[in-house]
């Protein structure tokens, strides 16, 4: 599964609509409101980089209202629920 986390900006009057239409698409699991200098932050999970081409130039970014996107891929996965289920592995009691 390759996860990237893509940064919107948008047209301000436009952000609730456009994080609608982002969050309809497949592929997305979350779009966030953030402060700072992006409107939007979407997580978008897939099976292939050739599906990131689809959904986030090829779909994201043509959304009326977005006005730019910055793509980064994660390549690790670090959170507390992630610690928690590899410490417990085996530990079922």
């Amino acid at each position: 599964m390759i996860t990237s986390i893509v940064l919107i900006k948008t047209s301000v009057d436009r952000v609730p609509e456009v994080a609608e239409r982002i969050a309809s698409l497949e592929g997305v699991s979350e779009v966030y409101s953030v402060t700072g200098p992006h409107d939007l932050v979407a997580m978008v999970r897939v099976r292939g980089h050739e599906e990131l081409a689809e959904i986030i130039p090829g779909r994201i970014s043509k959304i009326p209202g977005v006005v730019a996107t910055e793509t980064h891929i994660a390549f690790r996965t670090y959170s507390q629920h992630d610690l928690e289920a590899a410490f417990a592995i085996g530990l079922d009691a």
